[in-house]
């Protein structure tokens, strides 16, 4: 929870400020294959002095047109260019909230730059092996999930 609290209140506070949208977390469960829960993917890997881990946000296409529509203004039918630029941007501005957070805590970690992937039933590879979370959100504008994984 200390290492998953600072991604998912980040992801909460990112989507209100950049697209005025409410998000609400429901029940994490593990998560034990690598298949995606969205349309839409951003990875970020990330590695510390005492901890590795990786972090990823899927959303289902509905949500990601909507958040790009809020945010710029623009209606757009499919998942093109713009969105997975979006989606890099949105995984970059929510791990960085959490390493700000986790950092007060004495966390230190690097990030990499964020992957972006689409597609239905994309993978997400996580490079490191331990449990990962997974966090499901609902929004009147369509669902995202976060999925978490440290090696310790």
């Amino acid at each position: 929870a200390e290492f998953v609290n600072p991604f998912l209140s980040s992801f909460i506070n990112v989507l209100q400020t950049m697209a005025q949208m409410e998000i609400k977390p429901g029940k994490p469960s593990l998560k034990k294959d690598a298949i995606a829960h969205g349309d839409v993917s951003g990875l970020i890997g990330m590695v510390g002095p005492t901890a590795k881990g990786s972090f990823a946000i899927s959303f289902n296409k509905e949500l990601a047109l909507n958040v790009f529509r809020l945010m710029v203004g623009e209606e757009v039918e499919e998942i093109s260019d713009d969105i997975t630029d979006m989606v890099g941007e949105i995984t970059n501005m929510v791990a960085g909230g959490a390493k700000r957070q986790l950092g007060e805590k004495g966390f230190e970690f690097s990030m990499a730059t964020p992957i972006v992937v689409s597609g239905p039933s994309h993978t997400i590879t996580h490079q490191v092996d331990g449990a990962k979370v997974l966090m499901p959100f609902t929004s009147e504008h369509g669902s995202a999930f976060i999925e978490i994984c440290f090696n310790q």
